[in-house]
């Protein structure tokens, strides 16, 4: 799969259909294989750098048209990627969908489950630096009341690991910029 050269890694992870893999490519202007409906991208899209791996992973949570326990198979690879290669990993990007987010998260809580994506969250914060891509953002109203309830929902004290970012409208340079920043300093 991928050379021993590698000696850092970037990756991006997040729930089904929020935009990892048009982000990916909105930063780094590499096409990358995505599916045209949600949870169609199921092996992780890869570009090797000198010694930087940069990995979009597949989604999290509803894939269309799969039964529940190939959604927990995908979870269960994401996780068993991340715990394998948690040395190499210099940061990790949580996607999440700016204006869905919120939402979905009230509605598992209003269920008394522990939400998917604040358990991923809280994972990736123990095994890696993990920053938020806010993605989607030009679809909400106000995006410092919703960057401010996204940390919250993720129990972050600060919004400054939060980028809001719109792939499709090619508006990724603070992301950008902030992985730049990463990668200097290595």
């Amino acid at each position: 799969m991928v050379s021993g050269r590698v000696s850092h890694e970037i990756i991006f992870v997040g729930r089904s259909n929020v935009g990892k893999s048009s982000l990916f490519s909105a930063i780094f202007g590499r096409r990358v294989r995505k599916g045209a409906k949600p949870g169609t991208t199921i092996k992780p899209n890869q570009i090797v750098y000198r010694d930087l791996l940069i990995t979009d992973m597949p989604g999290y949570g509803y894939i269309h048209g799969v039964n529940r326990k190939f959604n927990e198979r995908v979870k269960d690879f994401i996780v068993h990627y991340i715990e394998n290669n948690a040395e190499r990993i210099l940061t990790a990007v949580h996607v999440v969908d700016a204006k869905a987010f919120p939402e979905i998260v009230e509605r598992w809580e209003s269920r008394g489950e522990i939400p998917v994506d604040l358990e991923m969250y809280e994972f990736l914060d123990e095994v890696s630096d993990v920053i938020v891509a806010a993605n989607k953002i030009d679809k909400v109203d106000d995006v410092e009341r919703t960057v401010k309830t996204i940390a919250e929902k993720l129990g972050m004290l600060t919004t400054d690991k939060i980028f809001p970012v719109s792939a499709k409208k090619g508006d990724v340079a603070s992301l950008k910029n902030e992985l730049k920043e990463r990668l200097i300093q290595i």
